[in-house]
């Protein structure tokens, strides 16, 4: 009789703990920017045509045993942007379009997952591919009214003080319009920061840094300081979000027994679907795995006590797989072998070093090395005229017509090209804005059986929270 009221204790013991379950002392949040439904599908979809098939061939988090899709409306528009997006998926707040951690009247702060993981005694962490001082990062530590206001939210970023930032550089470091103040590097110094300029320069600093921020290195950021390089366009020595998650793991564990909160965005998924360039677009999701794949590496020594959730702010673009013809052809996406603004620098320097001289034997050759047309694509009449048409309206001591997208303006050569290899790989894009569209949750680990139902990107830090026992 003792034995079974035991074993009757022990089921009971279990029963309760398997409902309840270990709250997530280590907790990963992955946003991929702009990144959809079709943006995750396609980067499988392109692996599986790699290996010769067709099918997919699944990235890491999508395996992740828990999936489900999010809305992602703002507060005042049906479709979203990432300051409105990145401030409901920090603080479960809806606001307004442009609005970065303050609630749709402007009048007062929002406080984000970020913050209450702080205020519960665990380091923090934020990061991005892009600027530190982006809209999606920024919703997790500043309050401004203009998502455009760069200065103020480098600030906020001292302010809130969290132990761990990164990104390529901050846009705005200088406010030319208070001279006065010193500009936010030595703010940032100020306030207790170590910067660190890539990672190698991390790895020695990183020790002895109360708190610390990465920055891509001086020369990077003279290039471009809006953000670190496309995954397809990557160089040695330059900064990846893979070394991004691995310095923030490695800086977040000084001190385990406190736990830390850890956000990683891949923001230029956004920015490649902006300019409609699917070869980018399945690059920067791969990528984006292989930072998730660092912070599983971590999950698969604390099981129990780590939740990893990964998903987007919004679609961009309207992605579509598939034209018209029952047939998808994504594997001719392997012959662009850099981004299309690469490209159209490419095509710049070219005029630079002929002197605006540039011939059509020129031009060709470099299509034939970056698209792979010709050689290993074969193109119809129509596009090879499409090709030379714009060539002869654009080349031959002209001055360089230039297409704009969100964050880029590329010439319209490179343009039309990119719409060529499209158009054969079967892919198309709606717009070069965002969508509506659902976009996916993947989770794993403590508490990730709370993403198992549809959801809505508001309510996403909460459930975190949740299972974090910060709220």
């Amino acid at each position: 009789m003792k034995r079974i009221i035991v074993s009757a204790w022990l089921l009971l013991v279990l029963a309760v703990g398997t409902l309840f379950g270990q709250e997530a002392k280590y907790v990963f949040y992955f946003i991929g920017d702009g990144m959809g439904l079709n943006q995750v599908n396609g980067a499988e979809a392109y692996r599986a045509e790699l290996e010769g098939r067709i099918g997919i061939q699944p990235l890491l988090f999508t395996q992740f045993p828990y999936a489900t899709v999010a809305t992602t409306y703002s507060a005042t528009n049906g479709v979203t942007d990432s300051a409105a997006s990145g401030t409901a998926l920090a603080t479960g707040h809806k606001t307004k379009n442009g609005v970065i951690g303050m609630n749709k009247e402007r009048d007062s702060v929002l406080t984000s997952v970020a913050v209450w993981a702080k205020e519960n005694g665990a380091r923090v962490g934020i990061s991005t591919s892009v600027s530190v001082d982006h809209a999606t990062p920024s919703a997790f530590y500043a309050h401004v009214p203009d998502r455009g206001m760069y200065y103020q939210i480098g600030k906020d970023l001292i302010k809130t003080g969290f132990d761990f930032y990164a990104g390529s550089d901050f846009l705005k470091p200088v406010d030319r319009k208070a001279p006065e103040e010193a500009p936010l590097y030595e703010q940032c110094r100020q306030g207790g920061y170590t910067i660190a300029r890539g990672y190698k320069e991390y790895r020695k600093r990183a020790r002895k840094a109360e708190k610390i921020i990465l920055l891509q290195s001086e020369e990077a950021s003279q290039r471009d300081r809006s953000s670190i390089p496309y995954a397809i366009d990557r160089e040695n020595g330059d900064l990846t979000l893979a070394e991004i998650t691995r310095a923030g793991v490695n800086f977040l564990s000084k001190d385990l027994s406190k736990g830390f909160f850890f956000m990683i965005e891949g923001g230029k998924i956004d920015w490649a679907c902006h300019a409609n360039d699917a070869a980018t677009v399945f690059q920067e999701v791969i990528d984006l795995d292989d930072a998730v794949r660092v912070a599983y590496e971590f999950y698969e020594q604390h099981p129990d006590e780590t939740l990893i959730v990964v998903t987007a702010d919004h679609e961009t673009g309207g992605l579509a797989l598939g034209t018209g013809a029952y047939a998808l052809n994504l594997q001719a996406l392997k012959y662009q072998q850099m981004s299309v603004n690469k490209f159209s620098r490419l095509l710049n320097d070219l005029r630079a070093r002929t002197g605006n001289k540039v011939t059509w034997e020129m031009v060709r050759r470099a299509l034939e090395e970056n698209f792979g047309f010709w050689t290993s694509l074969k193109l119809s009449d129509k596009q090879e005229k499409r090709l030379r048409k714009t060539f002869d309206e654009n080349f031959l001591n002209k001055e360089a017509a230039l297409d704009a997208s969100e964050y880029q303006k590329d010439e319209r050569l490179a343009t039309v090209a990119k719409e060529i290899i499209n158009e054969i790989a079967l892919v198309g894009w709606m717009s070069g804005s965002h969508s509506d569209a659902y976009v996916p949750v993947f989770a794993i680990g403590a508490g990730a059986e709370k993403f198992c139902r549809r959801t809505d990107n508001a309510e996403i830090p909460l459930k975190i929270a949740e299972a974090a026992g910060w709220r």
